[in-house]
């Protein structure tokens, strides 16, 4: 195993919208052969799966409140809360591998971050079912697995000093009406490693901890004697532009939600007002309204008006003739949503 650093000029990246689309260029781009690893840190942010439903999972006016990010994996799994107090690990395996290395098998990927723990005093640390690491039966990482050819990822996030009421507000849905068939979330007691590591790794910051960790799951006395591969300039020119394509597009991380074909989002001055919505037989038949231009009472509200109503501009404005839309848009606010809605 060795070590592909993902420091840019020297400096460790906390933007996780560009943190987790590392995993789709190391796969599918440039495909070191062998079993890689990446350790990486992010700013608070809701990471959510391939397959599931935004607003059935996470609480979006939260996020937006309190600036904290929402990114969509390429991988599956359920959503979950990042901060500077978790570490994030994937395994990056393409090729043949000199060790245990196998798709689909989660332990052999837990087990050697469960060794590292267990050296660091986490000694309760086990692998509860197929990929969650739990402490006293309390989830503190959570392993999700993609494949792109002969290449694939297999990590998830370690919970060290997380904000565990950020995560819970984050991940408490406000969209009870939103129903349909994607993946859902398992919710699950969580916990943070820190306060079961011997006393002197409890007054580690979650750099510091990266680091014992990395020691340990390398067997090494220093960082510098692991082998390891920095990514360059031209690694990174790649990397931004996959993330102006697609990864860091509001279509993908909020608009690519199953059972919701279209996503539109109007600015109005520093606020913004979002539609995702699905049609059928020429009408809205599923509608999600949230973004700061409305409260959360009158953004339930517009969605409320807008489901079942014709796909024709008229009945649209019609429909959303109301006093708080003129009050928070403008006189012209229905007409000016109904074009949104239609473009």
């Amino acid at each position: 195993m060795f070590l592909i650093d993902t420091s840019r000029n020297g400096k460790p990246v906390y933007d996780p919208i560009v943190n987790q689309s590392l995993d789709n260029y190391l796969i599918n781009d440039l495909k070191l052969p062998g079993h890689g690893l990446i350790m990486y840190i992010n700013d608070p942010a809701v990471i959510v799966g391939v397959n599931q439903n935004v607003f059935a999972e996470v609480n979006v006016p939260y996020l937006i409140e309190n600036k904290i990010k929402l990114v969509r994996r390429s991988s599956g799994g359920g959503a979950v809360y990042h901060d500077r107090g978790n570490l994030i690990f994937e395994n990056i395996v393409v090729g043949e591998t000199d060790d245990n290395a196998k798709w689909g098998d989660y332990g052999v990927f837990a087990q050697p971050v469960l060794d590292a723990l267990h050296e660091l005093g986490a000694s309760q640390a086990v692998l509860r079912g197929k990929s969650d690491l739990v402490i006293n039966d309390h989830k503190f990482t959570g392993m999700t697995m993609v494949k792109a050819g002969d290449g694939y990822a297999a990590g998830g996030t370690l919970m060290f000093d997380m904000n565990i009421d950020a995560a819970s507000n984050a991940l408490h849905p406000v969209e009870e009406k939103i129903h349909g068939k994607w993946v859902k979330s398992n919710r699950s007691n969580i916990t943070n490693v820190k306060p079961f590591l011997a006393a002197d790794y409890q007054k580690l910051t979650p750099e510091e901890f990266r680091e014992q960790l990395l020691l340990k799951l390398f067997k090494v006395d220093s960082l510098d004697q692991i082998e390891t591969y920095h990514l360059s300039e031209k690694d990174w020119q790649i990397i931004d532009e996959r993330l102006a394509e697609k990864y860091n597009q509001d279509n993908w991380n909020f608009g690519s939600n199953p059972g919701f074909s279209q996503y539109r989002r109007q600015a109005f001055d520093d606020k913004a007002i979002v539609f995702n919505f699905a049609t059928e037989n020429n009408q809205i038949s599923k509608m999600a309204v949230y973004g700061d231009v409305l409260s959360r009472k009158h953004a339930d509200k517009l969605q409320d008006l807008l489901t079942g109503v014709s796909l024709d501009e008229t009945a649209i404005t019609r429909a959303i003739d109301k006093r708080f839309v003129k009050h928070a848009i403008g006189e012209n606010g229905p007409d000016q949503l109904a074009k949104l809605i239609l473009q």
